[in-house]
């Protein structure tokens, strides 16, 4: 086996494991981050625009769920954010724990946004070393290919 051959094997060996590593932390990722939203319980409320009366425990509800919560808090604030909020203003509470609570589901959607990304590069990977593996254990021909006139 020449060192080109064996620098191939090692590399593609190497892309492999790397792959098959990213995907294995992509679907922990995903599973760990889908238990702990379900562990809490969460329903997406019935008046959200989507997924309503569905448990927290993916990107989609996590969204909905957020973005029902943004719905109520303007409702709540007359349309004032936070920051608008005056400071003696006893609603400004009920913003906080809003953003709160939005920010944890946003942080979630981009969690499994992460995950999935890391399986499908993982995915690439793995696909990438496969590749190069079959390409350096085919045999070579020898032989030169006859030159076309053009």
């Amino acid at each position: 086996m020449s060192s080109r051959t064996r620098t191939n094997r090692l590399f593609s060996i190497a892309t492999i494991a790397i792959g098959a590593v990213m995907m294995l932390a992509g679907v922990l990722t995903w599973v760990m981050v889908s238990s702990t939203l379900s562990d809490q319980k969460i329903v997406v409320a019935d008046d959200a625009s989507c997924m309503a009366g569905r448990t927290v425990a993916g990107p989609i509800t996590a969204y909905c769920q957020a973005d029902v919560i943004n719905m109520h808090t303007l409702e709540a604030t007359g349309g004032k954010t936070y920051a608008e909020l005056d400071r003696e203003d006893p609603v400004r509470e009920t913003a906080m724990t809003s953003s709160f609570l939005q920010a944890s589901l946003y942080t979630s959607v981009v969690a499994f946004g992460v995950a999935l990304m890391a399986f499908g590069i993982g995915l690439v990977f793995v696909l990438l070393g496969i590749t190069v593996l079959r390409l350096s254990s085919e045999p070579k021909n020898e032989t030169a290919p006859e030159e076309v006139l053009v």
